[in-house]
């Protein structure tokens, strides 16, 4: 009769078995995404992309450009400037949750890169994945194989759809084709325990349940996590704080005393860069979702209307009705709705923060959405700087025309609902002045609420 810790370590093998067969094969969830995005308006498959790896593999056909070949590295160095993502932007996943988990473990972590517009994923002796956003379809899923070209042969990135879409077109993505961070309780592998569960993390998540699978650093005071270590399978995961020293395991400055960092482009995961990114991938697959379902709704109408003989002037009441109900998610993401409290502050180690600082658009008073706080919540102001994103400008003009009015309803205090009562006046006036001051497809009633104060 094999011992529990023998049983749950046979039952992850199998998990990992599982898992490998459906993200290879496209099994079961893949085939229903097909069946939700693959007609009118949306044609995931079939539509023409215009996302950031299409732009690259055109240049590269057209030979306007070409990726240098590293002894090292291979071509990751050189598709991350392609893409225009800074390595400072890396972060460390060792948990066995990509499809490539055969060469993931704690001691081979997997890395991911990401820029507005990218993620990029590499291991040691892999494919390198690539994740781009098309401002219309949301996540397009890429592998490229990692090994030196001969001279003249132009290097080729493979999109994958049921593979990726397996996972990646979910609950944990809003339904729609795009990205996830995940928190697991990995054992000495790198394998999930089952019996411990998991996380969904995006910037709602308390510190508390976030980075399990993950490396994690920089510091965040007397805030604790789930990074940094792995977990025997025989703990209470209810009553993990009784049995496990979290605080051990964080502020971690230097990660080598777990890996050998020198085998990766930098030796950080950065505690700042993560914040961000479960930020960004929420936020993001929000903007996706409301683009998705703007454009059904606005096709049903029409088709409904093609199909009874009718005119409908303008949108039915039922259609607003379901773009409000996919916009006001949107609205609540962008203004940092229930954003999780920082209670010590973070500070990063790899550059990122000073980085991403540093790209921001300012309005006239040098005041940037991508200027961090970092000392009791993430944004110095609360409002997403994803709102200048391509993916956003591509948003229906319906949808836009309702986020914006939502934005302007909360900054001008027409809505003094709660679920905004931790925006504080002085929040509401540097949002509403820098993005009066910053994007110039405003309606007009903004400016005049302004001019008029």
């Amino acid at each position: 009769m094999p011992n529990t810790r023998q049983h749950f370590g046979r039952l992850a093998d199998l998990v990992a078995v599982a898992v490998t067969f459906v993200v290879l094969t496209g099994a079961g969830v893949a085939r229903a995404v097909d069946d939700a995005f693959d007609y009118e308006p949306i044609n995931y498959h079939s539509a023409k992309t215009r996302d950031p790896v299409t732009l690259l593999q055109q240049r590269l056909d057209n030979g306007e450009t070409t990726l240098a070949w590293d002894d090292t590295w291979g071509y990751l160095p050189a598709v991350l400037k392609e893409l225009k993502i800074s390595t400072a932007s890396q972060t460390l996943v060792f948990s066995k949750t990509s499809f490539q988990l055969r060469r993931i473990s704690p001691e081979t972590p997997r890395t991911v890169y990401f820029g507005d517009h990218a993620y990029v994923g590499w291991v040691q002796h892999g494919s390198i994945e690539v994740t781009s956003i098309d401002p219309q379809l949301g996540g397009i899923f890429y592998t490229f194989d990692n090994t030196q070209r001969a001279e003249g042969d132009v290097p080729r990135f493979k999109r994958n759809n049921n593979d990726c879409l397996s996972c990646h077109s979910s609950s944990r993505t809003q339904s729609v084709p795009g990205h996830m961070v995940r928190s697991i309780y990995p054992d000495s592998r790198g394998f999930p325990i089952v019996n411990g569960g998991g996380f969904a993390t995006t910037d709602r998540s308390p510190l508390r349940e976030r980075w399990g699978g993950w490396y994690v650093s920089g510091t965040h005071g007397d805030m604790v996590h789930l990074g940094n270590r792995t977990y025997d399978e025989s703990l209470n995961f209810d009553m993990l704080d009784k049995a496990v020293d979290l605080s051990k395991t964080g502020n971690v400055t230097d990660l080598s005393r777990f890996f050998d960092t020198s085998k990766y482009l930098t030796p950080y995961s950065d505690i700042v860069a993560l914040l961000v990114m479960e930020h960004q991938t929420h936020t993001q697959n929000l903007i996706t979702r409301a683009n998705y379902r703007t454009r059904i709704a606005i096709h049903s109408q029409n088709e409904l209307a093609e199909a009874t003989g009718q005119k409908i002037e303008g949108l039915a009441e039922s259609t607003k009705r379901r773009i409000e109900h996919a916009g006001e998610p949107l609205v609540r993401a962008l203004l940092m709705c229930e954003e999780a409290r920082l209670t010590s502050t973070v500070k990063g180690v790899s550059g990122f923060t000073e980085k991403f600082i540093a790209s921001g658009k300012r309005d006239h008073q040098g005041r940037s959405l991508r200027d961090l706080d970092l000392q009791t919540r993430l944004f110095k102001y609360p409002c997403s700087y994803l709102v200048y994103s391509d993916e956003f400008r591509a948003l229906p003009a319906e949808m836009k025309a309702y986020v914006y009015r939502r934005i302007w309803e909360v900054v001008t205090q027409t809505d003094t609902s709660m679920d905004f009562a931790h925006l504080s006046a002085t929040d509401l006036r540097n949002i509403r002045e820098i993005l009066t001051d910053t994007i110039r497809d405003l309606p007009d009633y903004w400016y005049k609420a302004v001019e008029g104060e």
